[in-house]
């Protein structure tokens, strides 16, 4: 139990008694005393636990659910939470990039890789004439053999006219694009949807479950690169940005 009188100087400052908490708390879950879906003790459990105020531990499992490690069910409890694979928000990186910084193993399954001609849609998200000749692919990257993303990607076939070679089991189409047409300027648009019956079928999640789905164009210089829709499973991704005024 800690005391009302404990205090962890860091630089000369006292932790508030609710990072206490949260610290307690996440090393539980880091050294697996609490593992995923495991409930965790209640309000008033923590608080005889620890000494506190109902109103710090009640602040410390708010932020701890903020920040992804505990789920909190109304009249059922807190449980802790399945470990969600992070993107991010704001920087352009490759998902296989991301995968392996976490010490996982990136697959990808290529659906779909083609020259078309460009409908009015993709046509207006790369800035090129309807009727235009574009590449266009769809592929479901895995992460440990559990899909977490469908990319439906359009490109600019001037700009990167050898894409239809490219063997994307072994890379990924933003390295490639990266390295022939290097990313010069990006936007992200951010929504919740609902899963297609097909696409909740390739990333094998429930009818009820939502997703996030980005949709990010690139440039390179004056041109207009690829234009990816891309889609997470709510359960198994979030994204995180961070930004500097």
């Amino acid at each position: 139990m800690f005391s009302s009188r404990s205090r962890s100087a860091v630089a000369g400052t006292p932790a508030p008694f609710y990072a206490k908490v949260k610290q307690a708390i996440s090393k539980k879950i880091a050294a697996g005393v609490w593992r995923p879906h495991d409930r965790i003790p209640s309000e008033a459990e923590l608080v005889a636990q620890f000494g506190f105020s109902r109103m710090t531990i009640n602040r410390a499992l708010r932020e701890l659910t903020d920040e992804g490690l505990l789920v909190r069910l109304q009249g059922v409890g807190t449980f802790v939470a399945e470990p969600k694979g992070q993107s991010a928000l704001f920087e352009i990186r490759s998902i296989a990039d991301e995968i392996a910084a976490r010490q996982h193993q990136h697959r990808c399954q290529v659906l779909k890789l083609e020259l078309i001609d460009a409908g009015f849609n993709q046509a207006t998200a790369l800035d090129v004439e309807e009727g235009t000749p574009v590449f266009h692919s769809i592929m479901v990257h895995f992460e440990n053999d559990m899909p977490v993303q469908i990319e439906d990607r359009c490109v600019n076939a001037t700009v990167a006219p050898d894409y239809l070679a490219q063997d994307f089991t072994h890379t990924t189409p933003h390295a490639y694009l990266s390295r022939v047409a290097p990313l010069t300027e990006g936007e992200h648009i951010v929504e919740a949807v609902r899963a297609t019956p097909e696409e909740r079928t390739l990333l094998q999640i429930d009818d009820g479950e939502p997703c996030l789905l980005i949709h990010r164009r690139t440039w390179s210089t004056q041109h207009i690169v690829s234009h990816a829709r891309l889609l997470f499973p709510g359960s198994r991704y979030r994204l995180q940005g961070h930004f500097m005024s």
